[in-house]
């Protein structure tokens, strides 16, 4: 058979040699993205796996150097600042033999000598913590083991120099250095807990200056820890305000607790009595009962009321602790601090102008100020002409010491009601956001009335007087409500005061919870307890806030008048 040729065979064969030729191309191509595919999988799961640990232990690097600002009083003492310590990590993907890593850590720490610790060890974890805020002998013990994935990070821990003086003001952090009470919370609230969450956050803040002087601050600890003990009270609180600008310039109470073992304030008793509780405040709302009928117009200071009896409303009758059974006038009602004659002025202007009164200087809502630990008032659920008598002196209402420190600010400063604060306020800033709630005259003749309840024979202020200070004040004595009703043998006690009276700076609020005679035979009222700790707290710090002592016969005028 005649071999093929012409030109039929010479395509088919130039055809079978580009079918040949393609498909090596094909197979070569196949090749090489079965390689290089191998290689950016490879590559890809690098990616996500490796540096996935990396950015594991970046974050948490991120997370411990973020800084907090300094935190200082107003004459730039710190109450608050960041300290550096180390912390003990691991990396368990690079921890060669768990068994005997955690072996050698025992060593330093046996409570990391477990299973537990073992197996987390072994997992494929990326990062864990071992232990917290180590000592410097301790990182260097741990180094020394030399142990391959067991690492340190310089953490900011938060230090508080002056421990539980201001505990109740500053707050403190948890371990994260986060802060979850008192201006340490109300800053991260603010804005800082903004910017370490942006991961903006550095360690060059500036300092936050509150408007607390420390000198004040240890005064008022020490004072009210010392009445505490004295009178073997349940607990205690004070409260100073400079009642023209609103600023806060000391608050504590005890028992309380170390910022820098935020556990104890979990416990129920070292409460923040001076602003995150209310009370029934007795006598004290006396000021403001008295002030809501001058300023009402329907009371004059010359007017006399019968409290020759008790009053009796509603079915019950109001009787005074220690009544003087006669007609007194409305200066007699407060320094003798009637229930009855109160109680009389406060129907004269009824319930609806008492609510009106108690909404305009505060005392119905939460007090307006940066401190996140306040309390709302507990009011009555119904507004009877019973209820307008009791709450006159304090019972059936409860306030937050702060709220009753705002509101008696008011009445002593001119009129002007101003929200507290915990920051640096100057006085014009004040008159920018105050708010007039009284006259001007009916906040002058409360001046007269309380420095009349302390320089007048009878007075329940006397206890209170310190030479020279020109102070004015009024005590509160409330019985206590227990399973429904109110107690003969337990009390709350409060000194409200003022100074120097006839230009009023300062306010200072003191209560006493539960307190007891002094020694058997004396009766616990606030002008036995209260009013001289209030008196020793004004004869300390009067000194440190400028106000110069005066011994001239300012005081002789009042004592005609009356």
């Amino acid at each position: 058979m005649a071999a093929a040729t012409g030109p039929e065979f010479r395509a088919s064969a130039r055809r079978g040699a580009g079918d040949t030729m393609r498909g090596r191309l094909i197979l070569a191509s196949a090749c090489f993205v079965l390689v290089y595919g191998t290689i950016i999988g490879r590559l890809v799961q690098m990616g996500v796996s490796l540096p996935q640990e990396s950015v594991t232990l970046g974050n948490a690097q991120a997370a411990v150097s973020a800084a907090r600002p300094d935190i200082l009083d107003r004459n730039g003492e710190i109450l608050a600042t960041d300290i550096k310590f180390a912390s003990l990590y691991a990396e368990p993907r690079r921890v060669v033999d768990p068994d005997e890593a955690t072996e050698q850590l025992a060593t330093v720490f046996p409570d990391l000598g477990t299973d537990a610790v073992r197996q987390r060890l072994a997992s494929k974890q990326g990062f864990l913590w071992l232990k917290r805020e180590i000592t410097p002998a301790q990182q260097a013990a741990v180094h020394a083991l030399g142990i391959p994935g067991i690492g340190f990070l310089t953490e900011n821990k938060r230090f508080y120099p002056s421990g539980r003086t201001v505990a109740f003001v500053t707050g403190h952090v948890n371990i994260d250095n986060q802060g979850i009470a008192g201006v340490e919370k109300y800053i991260d609230d603010q804005w800082l807990g903004d910017l370490q969450r942006a991961g903006m956050a550095s360690n060059n803040f500036e300092p936050i200056k509150l408007s607390i002087d420390l000198r004040v601050q240890q005064v008022l600890h020490d004072e009210i820890t010392a009445a505490m003990q004295r009178y073997t009270a349940k607990a205690s609180a004070a409260v100073v305000m400079n009642v023209k600008t609103g600023e806060v310039v000391g608050m504590t109470s005890a028992p309380d607790y170390d910022p820098m073992n935020p556990a104890e304030a979990l416990d129920p008793n070292n409460m923040n009595r001076a602003s995150a509780a209310v009370y029934e405040m007795g006598s004290t709302f006396k000021v403001f009962a008295t002030a809501m009928a001058l300023d009402s117009g329907k009371v004059s200071i010359t007017d006399s009321f019968d409290a020759t009896r008790g009053l009796t409303i509603g079915g019950f009758t109001i009787n005074d602790f220690h009544g003087k059974h006669r007609v007194l006038s409305v200066p007699e009602i407060f320094i003798y601090s009637s229930n009855v004659g109160t109680g009389r002025e406060a129907l004269k202007v009824g319930s609806q102008g008492q609510q009106e009164f108690l909404k305009r200087i505060g005392l119905m809502d939460k007090v307006p100020t940066e401190l996140p630990e306040i309390a709302r008032p507990i009011l009555p659920k119904r507004w009877s002409d019973l209820v307008t008598v009791t709450v006159s002196f304090g019972h059936g209402i409860s306030v937050s010491p702060l709220a009753t420190a705002m509101a008696a600010s008011a009445v002593m400063n001119g009129g002007i009601l101003i929200p507290p604060t915990f920051f640096p306020r100057s006085e014009e800033e004040a008159r920018l956001i105050g708010k007039r709630v009284l006259k001007q005259s009916t906040s002058e003749q409360m001046r007269y009335l309380m420095r009349l309840n302390v320089l007048a024979p009878g007075g329940s202020g006397k206890s209170a007087d310190i030479p020279g200070y020109r102070i004015g004040g009024k005590t509160g004595t409330a019985e206590k409500v227990e399973n429904g009703r109110y107690s003969s043998n337990k009390r709350f006690n409060a000194f409200v005061a003022t100074f120097p009276i006839d230009d009023p700076q300062y306010l200072l609020l003191v209560v006493l919870d539960e307190p007891n005679p002094e020694r058997p035979g004396l009766p616990a009222t606030a002008g036995m307890n209260a009013g001289p700790t209030a008196g020793n707290i004004v004869g300390r710090i009067a000194p440190m806030l400028n106000v110069e002592p005066r011994f001239d016969d300012v005081d002789v005028p009042l004592m005609a008048a009356y």
